[in-house]
C-alpha cells in the first residue's frame, strides 16, 4: 500500500509542476485535465502526509521515553496515548481512499421515478418521492431540470416523471437509490382506517457523455407529435414534442416539456444515452460477476431497497438493516444520513472484497 502512496505522491508533485509550465497553461483543454487529476489525488496525498507526520512523532515520541527526567517521559506517555490510536484510524482512511472510484462517481444523473402497484395512492407518492429529492437537491446546490411528467389529475399524482440533476458528484450521493420503495399508509380515500401497501420504482442513471456511448444516427427513428402535458396552448397544438426508438435495442424515449421540438430533442437524446449506457454497464457488470462465479448486490431494480412506513412514522432500507424512527424528516429531504449509512456499509464491502483478493 505505501509504495503506491509513494507513487501517488511523486506523480501529484509532477501533476503540480506541469500546472505551472506556461505552454500548458495556454492549451485549456490540457490544463483543465491535469488540473482534475491532481485535484482528484490531492485528498489522498494530503492523508499521507499526515500518516508521515503521525508516525514521526510517534519515533519521537518512543526516543523521549528513554530519557531520565520523569517530566519528559510522561509527556512522551501522554502523546503516545494520542498518535499510536490516530495513525491506526488515518490508516483505515487511506485504504478507503486507495479504494478503486467508481468512474461514474462525478456525473450528474437522469433519475425517473413510476408508479407502480397501487394506483393512484402509488402516483401520489411518486410526487411525494419526486418532491423529497427535490429537497435533497436544494441543500446541495444541484440545478434539477424536469424532463418529462405525466399527471394523473388526482391529489397531485405523478404516474412518472424524469429529471435531470446537476452538480457536484451528484451520482456518488444518489446511486443507491435505485430500485423498489415501497410506501405503507392510510390513503385519504380509505374510510375503514386500514394501512394500504403501495410501490414505486426509481432508476437513477448516471449521465453518459458522447464519448461514453455511441449512437448511430442509422439506429434511430425520430417521431413528433402534440404535447399532452402542462406548458400552455402552443406546447398543445403543436408537434414539439420528441419520442426517439433506438432499433437495435428498442428503447423508446420522449421528451415534451419543452416548446422547443429543438430542446425536446436533446433533452430525449441525453436521457436516450444514459439508458443506453446503463445497459452495457450491466452487460459488463453480469460479465464480471460470471467470471467471479459470484455476484455481491445485483442492483437489480426488482428488489424492494426500502420501505417508508407511515403510520409509524418509519423508514427502513433492506439492504442494510438500517431504521429510522424519523420519517417526516426524511419526507422534507433530510436523506443524507441514510445516504451516509449506505455509502459506509458499501465501502466496508469493498474493503473485505480487497483484503479477500489480497
Amino acid at each position: 500500500m505505501f509504495d503506491r502512496l509513494d507513487q501517488l505522491e511523486a506523480r501529484y508533485e509532477d501533476l503540480g509542476h506541469q500546472m505551472s509550465d506556461p505552454t500548458l497553461v495556454n492549451d485549456q483543454k490540457k490544463f483543465q485535465s491535469v488540473a482534475k487529476q491532481h485535484r482528484d489525488m490531492e485528498p489522498t496525498v494530503e492523508k499521507f502526509r499526515e500518516y508521515r507526520k503521525i508516525k514521526e512523532g510517534i519515533a519521537e515520541a518512543k526516543a523521549m521515553l528513554a530519557e531520565t527526567d520523569p517530566d519528559i517521559r510522561a509527556m512522551a506517555e501522554e502523546e503516545l496515548s494520542t498518535l499510536e490510536p490516530r495513525i491506526t484510524t488515518v490508516e483505515e482512511e487511506l485504504k478507503v481512499l486507495l479504494l478503486p472510484k467508481d468512474p461514474n462517481d462525478d456525473k450528474n444523473i437522469i433519475i425517473e421515478l413510476r408508479a407502480g402497484t397501487g394506483g393512484d395512492e402509488a402516483a401520489i407518492f411518486v410526487s411525494e418521492m419526486f418532491r423529497m429529492y427535490l429537497r435533497f437537491a436544494e441543500q446541495h446546490k444541484w440545478k434539477v431540470e424536469v424532463l418529462s411528467e405525466s399527471e394523473t389529475g388526482i391529489g397531485g399524482g405523478l404516474k412518472e416523471v424524469t429529471a435531470i440533476f446537476e452538480g457536484d458528484k451528484v451520482y456518488s450521493q444518489m446511486k443507491y437509490e435505485s430500485g423498489v420503495h415501497r410506501v405503507q399508509r392510510v390513503p385519504a380515500t380509505e374510510t375503514q382506517g386500514r394501512v394500504h401497501t403501495s410501490a414505486i420504482t426509481v432508476a437513477v442513471l448516471p449521465e453518459a457523455e458522447e464519448v461514453d456511448i455511441k449512437i448511430e444516427a442509422k439506429d434511430l427513428r425520430i417521431d413528433t407529435f402534440c404535447s399532452s402535458g402542462p406548458g400552455g396552448q402552443s406546447v398543445n397544438t403543436t408537434y414539439s414534442a420528441i419520442r426517439i426508438t433506438h432499433l437495435p435495442t428498442q428503447t423508446v424515449v420522449s421528451c415534451q416539456d419543452e416548446k422547443s421540438q429543438i430542446k425536446n430533442r436533446e433533452k430525449a437524446m441525453r436521457v436516450l444515452r444514459a439508458r443506453l449506457y446503463e445497459v452495457e454497464a450491466e452487460r459488463i457488470h453480469q460479465l464480471q460477476a460470471k467470471d467471479r462465479k459470484q455476484q455481491v448486490g445485483s442492483g437489480d431494480r426488482s428488489e424492494k431497497i426500502r420501505t417508508y412506513n407511515f403510520p409509524q412514522n418509519r423508514l427502513t432500507d433492506h439492504r442494510i438493516g438500517l431504521t429510522n424512527h424519523q420519517l417526516n424528516m426524511v419526507m422534507e429531504g433530510m436523506l443524507q444520513p441514510t445516504i451516509d449509512a449506505l455509502i459506509s456499509h458499501y465501502t466496508a464491502e469493498k474493503l473485505k472484497a480487497e483484503a479477500t483478493a489480497a
